[in-house]
Parts: C-alpha cells; sequence; structure tokens
C-alpha cells in the first residue's frame, strides 16, 4: 500500500504587500514519513515563509497545506504546534522560566504527569549534550548562544513529535554545538521523525541531508540530495562562488 504524504503543499501562494512578487508562488510538493529533508534557496525566495506555513504562525494566501491527510486551515493553530517541534528565528526560551521549565512547556500544555516530564528533560539535556545537574535549574540569561541553541531543539522535541521544523539552525554557533545539533537530528531520524531544516550551508546539506527542497525564484524543485547538489543547479542560486 503505497504511503501517504504527512506534509502536502497544493498550489500554496503567500503574497507580503512590502515585496514584489509572491513570497511563494503556487508551490506543490509532497513530504512522506520519516523523511530528511533541508530546504535550500537565496535569501528571500520563500524557505522560512515556507516552514512557518506549516505550523501556520503565518498562514497562505492562495491553495491548501495537508498535515496527515487534514487541511491545516480547518485546525486550531495552538493544537496544531503541541506535535510539530520547531525552532524558528526569532522565537526564543521564555526568560523567567529555567531550563527544565522551558523545555516541559508543551509536556505540561499535554497533561504529562510530573516524573514523565522531569525524566524527559533529563532525556533531552543528556542528549543535546548539556547535564541536566548543572543546567536544568539555570536561567537562559545563565547560557551561551550555543547552549540556547540546544534547549530550543530540546524544547521543539520534548513532545516527542512526529513532524520537526527548523529555522538555520547551525547559524552563528560553534562547531561543537553544530556537531551536537546535528547528531541530535539524526539521532530523532532514526526515530522516524520527519524533518525539515533551512540552512544556507551547502556542506551540510550534502553530507547530512537525504532530500533537498530548492526554492529558486519563487519556483520549486524537490529531490535526492546527491542529484540536485550538483554545481550547475546549484550556481543558478548561490552563483559560482558556491562550490564545495
Amino acid at each position: 500500500m503505497e504511503k501517504e504524504p504527512v506534509i502536502k503543499f497544493d498550489k500554496v501562494t503567500k503574497i507580503f504587500e512590502s515585496m514584489t512578487g509572491n513570497a511563494v508562488d503556487g508551490i506543490s510538493f509532497d513530504i512522506y514519513p520519516g523523511e530528511f529533508i533541508t530546504i535550500l534557496g537565496s535569501s528571500g525566495s520563500g524557505k522560512t515563509t515556507t516552514l512557518k506555513m506549516i505550523n501556520r504562525l503565518i498562514d497562505p494566501d492562495k491553495g491548501d497545506i495537508f498535515i496527515n491527510g487534514e487541511n491545516i486551515a480547518s485546525q486550531d493553530a495552538v493544537e496544531l504546534r503541541k506535535h510539530i517541534g520547531y525552532v524558528v528565528q526569532q522565537i526564543g526560551l521564555f526568560p523567567h522560566m529555567k531550563v527544565g521549565e522551558n523545555i516541559s512547556v508543551v509536556p505540561k500544555l499535554l497533561n504529562w504527569d510530573s516524573e514523565r516530564i522531569s525524566k524527559r528533560v533529563d532525556e533531552l539535556l543528556d542528549l543535546v549534550g548539556l547535564s541536566p545537574e548543572e543546567y536544568r535549574r539555570r536561567y537562559p540569561r545563565e547560557l551561551s548562544g550555543g547552549q540556547q541553541q540546544r534547549i530550543f531543539l530540546a524544547r521543539a522535541f520534548a513532545q516527542q513529535p512526529r513532524v520537526l521544523l527548523m529555522d538555520e539552525p547551525f547559524n552563528a554557533v560553534d562547531l561543537t554545538t553544530e556537531k551536537i545539533i546535528l547528531d541530535s537530528l539524526h539521532e530523532f531520524h532514526k526515530q522516524g521523525v520527519t524533518t525539515l531544516v533551512v540552512t544556507h550551508d551547502l556542506t551540510i546539506a550534502r553530507d547530512h541531508f537525504e532530500k533537498i527542497l530548492l526554492l529558486n525564484d519563487r519556483e520549486i524543485e524537490y529531490g535526492d540530495a546527491k542529484e540536485l547538489l550538483v554545481r550547475e543547479k546549484i550556481e543558478q542560486v548561490y552563483g559560482k562562488r558556491s562550490a564545495f
């Protein structure tokens, strides 16, 4: 029996009044359970817009988006987000909450018991390379930027979602944090999580992801990472200096 897509875009368009042309223009694609995908494209190509429409941080002006066969326009946005892990630019940690409280926000909304929440917080802190004993009671202001990024990831996966969205998780982090984030993403992938990550890093895209969603002049190409990451194709988007 053929798999049904977990995420489906059907002729989706998003228009911002401040832009010349559409942010995304009639794009359609299907993403299947467990796929490990990076979204590439030049600045202004609609990468972040596409990601944010999946969990209804913004809504399309035309077309439809489906998750597990259900049109997300008919779903309550808050309820939808409880089941999608995401780390999106400009959405940070709650400064008045300690690290453990930040990670446990969605599990509490899902009415997990305190023992299950505590165990999950410690599991995730271990996964992202931060000692639970040392970090669970710290405040975000006591963390470095790289440590905060690891907590973003832990919080995004706290409720064990089947879909994980990340926007530029490797931006401005050191190599140690980059490796921990990649190792964590691969661990989530082993658990069958459908993962979409926006990045500008072509080497990471080539070496770590199975498929690429390539946005170019508000058009879309989607396929195997090794096939799309040929020099000619990438030069159309990033220019000749993109060779790696």
